[in-house]
């Protein structure tokens, strides 16, 4: 059987335990295959993000640091430019082959606006959409995302017998934590501890992102 790739993008600004939980769950799921992380260099549905290409990528790594399940592919931050979904996994499935499972993660909050994505149309041919439930977030039952899944939709085991095609719905543990909300909490001086790992915070506070300040959030 081919090994199958996952990826899971996101601004990551910054990364937080929610992110790192989730990947985790995914993984555990599909077998304890790999995450792979992939921060987008320039979010094309936000503004601009309030740590750096470079900044952002080192808070990742110090994250990840002895999670073997949880790796980091820089592609878009290499790249540059807007990050499209479509042109990564393009990309992606040019070096994998045709055969070789690919599998992207995505919220249902992301999810529900999917018919909006550049060449969206073309992504479940590059590879399987897994959907994580987020509380509070449900499709327009007579949008596209909703007819993608009722017309795609699968389970985790069938993942691994095809290279793309499948959309699937997975309901893990969900730690509610958003990056803006870390990142407004900084910014009015209160720590973020148990939000982000630790050695996460003490480089938010060394590089002073997002308005902290050592002293003050000590």
């Amino acid at each position: 059987m081919m090994p199958m790739h996952i990826l899971y993008g996101g601004t990551f600004d910054p990364v937080h335990h929610g992110h790192l939980r989730l990947a985790l769950e995914v993984s555990e799921r599909f077998g304890n295959v790999p995450v792979h992380l992939v921060p987008c260099y320039i979010p094309p549905h936000r503004g601009e993000t309030g740590a750096t290409a470079a900044q952002r990528l080192r808070l990742l790594e110090l994250a990840i640091d002895g999670e073997p399940r949880l790796r980091i592919d820089d592609r878009e931050l290499r790249r540059e430019g807007a990050s499209y979904t479509a042109d990564t996994l393009r990309q992606l499935r040019n070096e994998l082959g045709p055969d070789v499972p690919l599998v992207m993660v995505l919220g249902t909050d992301a999810f529900a606006g999917f018919d909006l994505w550049k060449e969206w149309q073309q992504i479940p041919d590059l590879a399987h959409i897994v959907v994580v439930r987020r509380p509070g977030t449900l499709l327009d039952p007579e949008g596209e995302p909703a007819r993608l899944l009722t017309e795609r939709g699968g389970e985790a085991v069938d993942a691994s017998a095809r290279a793309s095609g499948r959309v699937i719905e997975l309901d893990p543990p969900w730690l509610d934590i958003s990056a803006t909300g870390v990142r407004e909490r900084i910014g009015r001086g209160r720590s973020p501890r148990y939000l982000v790992p630790d050695n996460v915070w003490e480089e938010i506070r060394r590089l002073g992102l997002y308005g902290a300040c050592p002293v003050k959030n000590f």
